[in-house]
């Protein structure tokens, strides 16, 4: 009776062992795997939502016109004066800062508001105010400051830089040095702040529908979190060493356990 129920016992121990290594999820690490790959995948790509300038945007404004000597009036005395393109810098060797509510200082025509449009629609408006004092002003701008911040489970969290303001989830990944093991591929939250109102959305990696969302491409400012997988947090919140021994207690307690259900 007692050999019985040692073996009982023995059983029950085993088959709760395979029941915690069993409950054990595995993780989808790979991209967009919902994709045939043997199979060429093609689908018209969607318009893309013009990025729009926003309050603390850092502009850069480049004019052109056949008088170079009004040109001289947007830029620094100091500079030689280039006759088929000179840079609007005397207010800011950097750029242009698009204030609190939502204006530059331009020079001679004095305050632009601009926030809420496209770089496109705003350098039309500039170049319509300049024409009455320069002969067609030909006038082109771009964002200094478009940035992106990447952190949570990557290689190289950081904030990035970028001279384009098309730029992919999957770029600003790279920027980062992708994912770690522990980042969780399908759940990467995006913050996004645009005209007044911030948002968090939650993009997938393991599925195909990201290339069609509005977080494929990314904002200027935008923040991309990617979460890390509960592994990480119980490694983060045990001490190391404590681990090591527990892993140590089990590897020699299982053997001692079987053999001594065995022999009873």
């Amino acid at each position: 009776m007692k050999s019985l129920s040692n073996r009982f016992v023995r059983i029950k121990f085993v088959l709760i062992f395979i029941l915690i290594i069993s409950s054990c999820k595995t993780r989808n690490l790979i991209y967009l795997s919902d994709l045939d790959f043997d199979k060429v995948y093609s689908k018209e790509i969607q318009r893309m939502e013009q990025v729009k300038i926003q309050q603390g945007d850092l502009m850069r404004i480049s004019l052109s016109s056949l008088q170079p000597e009004l040109n001289s009036m947007f830029n620094d005395p100091s500079e030689i004066i280039d006759f088929n393109k000179t840079t609007m810098d005397n207010i800011n060797s950097e750029g242009f800062l698009v204030d609190d509510v939502g204006e530059i200082n331009v020079p001679t025509i004095g305050k632009v508001k601009i926030a809420g449009l496209t770089k496109t629609e705003a350098t039309i408006l500039i170049e319509d105010k300049l024409r009455e004092f320069i002969v067609d002003p030909v006038v082109s701008m771009r964002f200094v400051n478009f940035k992106v911040t990447v952190i949570g489970e990557v290689n190289n969290p950081s904030t990035f830089y970028v001279q384009s303001e098309r730029l992919s989830i999957f770029e600003a990944l790279g920027l980062a040095g992708d994912m770690t093991e522990f980042g969780l591929r399908e759940n990467v939250l995006v913050i996004r702040e645009s005209e007044g109102e911030r948002t968090i959305s939650k993009v997938n990696f393991n599925y195909s529908d990201l290339l069609d969302s509005p977080f494929y491409y990314l904002r200027q400012n935008d923040i991309v979190y990617v979460q890390p997988d509960r592994l990480k947090a119980v490694k983060a919140s045990t001490n190391e060493r404590n681990m090591v021994l527990l892993g140590l207690l089990v590897s020699v307690l299982i053997p001692i356990i079987w053999i001594v259900g065995f022999n009873n």
